[in-house]
C-alpha cells in the first residue's frame, strides 16, 4: 500500500478557494476520514488526491513519487463514489471484474480475484445477478469490490454510504472497518457524518471554509479540540461554550462566566487576542447540591443509560448528561460543578483553543 503526503496543496476555481494551502500526511495503511460540512474542501482534496482534479499549486506524493501533475489513469488509486456508479446492465461479476478485464489480464486470474474479493464481502451468492435488481446495500458491496479488485495502493472513498438508510449505514461502517483490517489498505475516506468518523478512523482531518483545523485519533479529536469550530461539529450534543467576563492572562487557572460564576479550568497556554469563551462537554459538567453555578432544569430528556439535562444558568442555557438515578424535575433550582482538566478555554478572535494542542499532522 502507500503513504500520501500533501505539501501547501491549494485550490481555486476563479476568486473561490476550494482548498487552502493544505499540508498533511496520510499514512501507510490508515483509515484516515475527513470530515466537515458541506462544501469545506474535503471533496475537492479527495479528487485531488485521485488526479481527477488538479491543484493550483502544491505537490501531491503517491509512495514518495511525485503525481502532481498525473491524471487519474496514471495513479494506482481506486475511487468509490456515493452514487455506485455500476453498469446496470451487467452482472454484479462483471461489475467486480471490470477493470481486471480492462486492463487484458487473463481469464484465470480474474476469475480468482473475483471469487476471492466476493468472499470477503460476502456476495459470493450475488455475482451472476444483475445490479439492478440487487437492494442498495448489496450494490454497495459491488461497487466496494470493484475497487478492492486492482489491488491499488490506495482507496479512495467519497461518502460511500450516504446513500443507505440510517440502520444500515451503522451497519455498513462495521464492514469497512472490518474489510479494512483484513486488507491493510491506505484507505481515505470522506463524509460530513461525525459518527461515521469517530466509528471509522485512525484518525480524523477535519476542515471548514476551505482549511483544514485539526488531524488527530478521534478521541484526541472529541476531547481535545484545536477550535471551537472543530468542538462545536464533533459530539452529540454539541459542546457547551460560556462567554467569559474581563481579561484572561497566559497561565489562568480560572475564568469568570457571564453571571460572576468562578470556574477552574485547565492553565491556559497562550495569550488571548479577544474574550474568553468556555468550552464544556454536557459530560463534563455535574448536577449536584454545590458547585458554582447554579440555574433552573429546563427539560429533562431521557436516553436509556442517561438523561439529557438543559440548565437555564446566568451564563446560559447548558445541558449535562447525567445518570438516570439523579432525579431533577422542570423547574428546580439545582448546583453546576466541572471536570475541570476535562474543559476547554477558546480565544473568543481566534476561535482557536488556549488549553488544549493545536492540529498535529
Amino acid at each position: 500500500m502507500a503513504e500520501i503526503h500533501l505539501d501547501s496543496v491549494h485550490k481555486s476555481f476563479g476568486d473561490f478557494t476550494a482548498v487552502r494551502s493544505s499540508t498533511f500526511t496520510i499514512r501507510d495503511g490508515e483509515f484516515f476520514v475527513m470530515l466537515g460540512p458541506s462544501g469545506c474542501g474535503k471533496t475537492t482534496t479527495l479528487r485531488m488526491i485521485a488526479g481527477l482534479e488538479l491543484p493550483t499549486s502544491g505537490r501531491i506524493l503517491l509512495d514518495g513519487e511525485d503525481v502532481t501533475w498525473n491524471r487519474a489513469a496514471q495513479r494506482d488509486i481506486a475511487f468509490v463514489f456515493q452514487l455506485f456508479a455500476l453498469y446496470p446492465h451487467m452482472s454484479a461479476r462483471r461489475n467486480i471484474n471490470f477493470p481486471l478485464r480492462i486492463a487484458g489480464m487473463p481469464r484465470r486470474e480474474i476469475r480468482e480475484r473475483t471469487e476471492e474479493v466476493a468472499k470477503l464481502l460476502q456476495i459470493t451468492h450475488l455475482l451472476d445477478k444483475s445490479v439492478s435488481g440487487l437492494a442498495a446495500g448489496d450494490r454497495q458491496r459491488v461497487a466496494l469490490g470493484r475497487a478492492i479488485v486492482r489491488r491499488a495502493k490506495a482507496f479512495l472513498m467519497d461518502e460511500p454510504l450516504g446513500a443507505l438508510d440510517a440502520e444500515f449505514r451503522e451497519v455498513m461502517c462495521e464492514e469497512l472497518r472490518v474489510l479494512h483490517n483484513r486488507i491493510g489498505a491506505t484507505t481515505v475516506y470522506v463524509t460530513h457524518d461525525q459518527l461515521e468518523a469517530m466509528a471509522m478512523a485512525d484518525r480524523i482531518c477535519v476542515m471548514n471554509h476551505a482549511e483544514v483545523l485539526q488531524i488527530g485519533p478521534p478521541t484526541e479529536v472529541y476531547a481535545r479540540p484545536a477550535t471551537r469550530f472543530v468542538a462545536s461539529f464533533i459530539g452529540s450534543p454539541a459542546m457547551n461554550f460560556l462567554p467569559a467576563e474581563g481579561h484572561l492572562p497566559r497561565g489562568a487557572t480560572a475564568v469568570r462566566v457571564n453571571g460572576g460564576a468562578e470556574i477552574a479550568v485547565p492553565a491556559t497556554t497562550d495569550a488571548l487576542t479577544g474574550e474568553a469563551v468556555l468550552g464544556a462537554r454536557p459530560e463534563h459538567i455535574v448536577i449536584g447540591d454545590h458547585g458554582p453555578l447554579r440555574g433552573a432544569v429546563r427539560a429533562v430528556e431521557y436516553m436509556g443509560a442517561r438523561q439529557l439535562v438543559t440548565v437555564e444558568t446566568p451564563a446560559g442555557a447548558l445541558r449535562v448528561r447525567a445518570p438516570n438515578d439523579i432525579r431533577v424535575a422542570d423547574g428546580e433550582t439545582v448546583a453546576l460543578s466541572f471536570l475541570t482538566d476535562r474543559l476547554s478555554v477558546f480565544d473568543g478572535a481566534s476561535e482557536r483553543s488556549v488549553t488544549r494542542g493545536g492540529a498535529d499532522g
